[in-house]
C-alpha cells in the first residue's frame, strides 16, 4: 500500500464524496475509485458503502481513517523534524570542556545556543585537556575546549585556536609578591611550585618546565595535583606559589604575569568526519562571537 493511497482514501472518508474528493486531490474520480478499491482488496475489508446515494463509512473505514490521521499528523512531524535537524534547529550536542578557562564565556555562550536552537540538547562533561581530546576522537562528544595535547595530530581533528593565555605566579593576598605588576620566571627558583600534573595537562606542564629552563633554573616542584582546583587549595594553605594559566581566577589569590611571555593555548576541537548541523551551529556561534569580540567581553 502506498502512502497516496491513503491520501486518497482520507480524502474521501472525510468529504463522503468521490466526486469533491477528487477536486479536492485534483486527480480524475475513475482513479480515485481505484485506489480505494485496491486498498479494500488488499485489507480484505470494507472500508466505504457504496450502495447508498452517500457514501458511508464501515467501521473498518472508521478505524482507517483514524489511524490513517496519525500516520500522516506523525509523517509531517518527522519530515519537519528532519528539516530541522539538517539546519541545525534539532538534535544533541555533547561538550566536552575544561573548566576555569572556559568560564569567562561558556554560560553565555550556551544560553545564545539555546535561545537560536531551543530543541538542541546540549550534553555537558567537563574533563581534563587528554580525555576530552580522546573523547572528541572517539565519537563520544561532538566538540570540545580544550588544551592542545602531545598527540592532538595525531587524532586528526580540526582545531580553531580560541585564546593565548599567559601564565601567571598565583600566592596568597597577604604574600609579598601579590602586589606586583609582573614577575620574571627566575625569581621562582627555590620556590616550592605547585603546577598541574603532566597526565592531566602535558600543554601546560611542559611549557612551564621549558619557560623555568629558560630562566636558567630546574623548577623545585612540590605538589603535581591532577585538577586545577588543587593547585589552587595548595596555594590558599601557604604550601606555594602556583603557577597557572590567568584565566584560573580565584578571589582568595593574586595572579602576577610571569616575564618573559610564555602562553598556552585554549582551542576548539571537533572531528573531520561526521558533518553533524548542531555541531556545526555550534562552531559557527563560536566564530562568530571570537570575530565580533563577545568571546572575552
Amino acid at each position: 500500500m502506498e502512502l497516496r493511497h491513503l491520501k486518497y482514501f482520507q480524502a474521501v472518508a472525510e468529504e463522503l464524496s468521490f466526486s469533491r474528493a477528487a477536486r479536492r486531490l485534483r486527480i480524475a474520480q475513475p482513479a480515485l475509485s481505484r485506489a480505494v478499491q485496491e486498498i479494500e482488496r488488499e485489507l480484505g475489508a470494507q472500508l466505504i458503502e457504496r450502495e447508498r446515494r452517500s457514501p458511508r463509512l464501515t467501521p473498518a473505514g472508521n478505524v482507517l481513517l483514524h489511524e490513517t490521521g496519525l500516520i500522516l499528523e506523525r509523517l509531517d512531524e518527522a519530515l519537519r523534524r528532519v528539516h530541522r535537524t539538517a539546519k541545525g534547529e534539532e538534535g544533541e550536542l555533547r561538550l566536552g570542556y575544561i573548566g576555569p578557562p572556559t568560564r569567562p564565556f561558556l554560560a553565555r555562550l550556551l544560553k545564545e545556543y539555546g535561545r537560536r536552537y531551543p530543541r538542541v540538547t546540549v550534553i555537558l562533561e567537563e574533563r581534563t585537556p587528554e580525555r576530552v581530546w580522546e573523547m572528541v576522537s572517539k565519537g563520544r562528544l561532538s566538540v570540545g575546549l580544550t588544551r592542545p595535547v602531545l598527540a592532538h595530530e595525531a587524532l586528526g581533528l580540526q582545531t580553531l585556536l580560541l585564546r593565548e593565555e599567559k601564565f601567571c605566579a598565583a600566592v596568597p593576598l597577604d604574600h609579598p609578591w601579590a602586589r606586583l605588576a609582573s614577575l620574571p620566571w627566575k625569581k621562582l627558583v627555590g620556590e616550592p611550585l605547585i603546577i598541574l600534573a603532566r597526565r592531566e595537562g602535558a600543554g601546560s606542564h611542559d611549557a612551564i618546565q621549558a619557560a623555568c629552563q629558560a630562566a636558567g633554573f630546574v623548577p623545585r616542584v612540590k605538589h603535581m595535583p591532577s585538577l586545577i582546583g588543587t593547585v589552587l587549595q595548595y596555594v590558599e594553605s601557604g604550601a606555594g606559589v602556583g603557577v597557572v594559566p590567568e584565566s584560573t581566577a580565584n578571589k582568595n589569590l593574586a595572579l602576577i604575569p610571569l616575564k618573559p611571555q610564555q602562553t598556552i593555548p585554549l582551542v576548539m576541537v571537533w572531528a573531520k568526519e561526521g558533518e553533524d548541523p548542531a555541531v556545526a551551529a555550534f562552531r559557527g556561534l563560536v566564530k562568530e562571537w571570537l570575530k565580533n569580540g563577545r568571546l572575552w567581553e
